[in-house]
């Protein structure tokens, strides 16, 4: 069994469902990346669309059923808190679907499987699939399995921007402040994907994505984040190349 054979074996593991439309599945899990926008092949764009629906059906449920007498501004606050790309990327790896992800060999380079937009948006594709494939029932039971923590930390801060924890980390330590380049610009206006790259001297710099070029930096910082403890990088370069 090769490792995304068993990635996917994993993820249906975990949610508890096992797909009878394997296509359907597949088309989940693979990014527009591959094929580079050839019709052929089948990609998760469209998923998403309807997932997303079906995300904003199940938490305003969920919402309802927790306080029957909650105000409509109250609701449209906590909504905002459930259903975002960060809150869908946490879901995400919680059930092991980046692992699971296919995408080109030039996206998997830059990073676009720890991009939280990008896995955010395949997990509303995942609901989708889920949808079409199990029916309401089984995407609903995805979602409160899968957004418990999220209504657990409901009115709870989540901690700190990502590129504001980076900058904290560089300066406690003495070095200079954490510099972001664009180093690509992909997909239609409607719909780009923005890769920035984060250097801190001393360290290799880091890759993220998102939709905008913020969201791009967040991703970038939190890249960086997640491997500061292993120290000052040897293979450090100049900033934006990693050797």
């Amino acid at each position: 069994m090769n490792t995304r054979v068993a990635a996917i074996a994993e993820l249906e593991r975990r949610i508890g469902y096992a797909f009878a439309d394997r296509d359907l599945l597949e088309r989940a899990l693979t990014h527009a990346s591959v094929g580079d926008g050839a019709k052929a092949v089948l990609h998760n764009e469209r998923l998403e669309f309807l997932g997303d629906r079906v995300l904003n059906l199940c938490a305003a449920e969920r919402l309802m059923a927790l306080d029957a007498d909650a105000r409509e501004g109250e609701m449209s606050r906590l909504m905002a808190s459930l259903v975002n790309y960060h809150a869908c990327a946490r879901a995400a790896r919680a059930c092991g679907l980046p692992e699971a992800m296919r995408f080109s060999a030039s996206a998997s380079k830059v990073g676009v499987r720890n991009s939280d937009a990008v896995i955010g948006d395949a997990c509303e594709a995942l609901i989708a699939a889920l949808y079409i494939d199990g029916g309401l029932e089984t995407a609903r039971a995805f979602f409160l399995t899968f957004w418990a923590d999220e209504f657990a930390h409901l009115d709870e801060p989540r901690g700190k921007d990502p590129k504001t924890q980076l900058q904290e980390w560089a300066q406690a330590r003495g070095l200079p402040l954490p510099a972001y380049e664009l180093v690509g610009r992909e997909g239609p206006d409607h719909a780009p994907c923005f890769t920035v790259a984060v250097a801190i001297a001393g360290f290799a710099p880091e890759t993220g994505q998102g939709r905008s070029r913020q969201d791009a930096e967040k991703g970038a910082a939190q890249q960086m984040l997640l491997k500061r403890e292993g120290g000052p990088s040897e293979e450090a370069g100049p900033a934006g190349v990693e050797l």
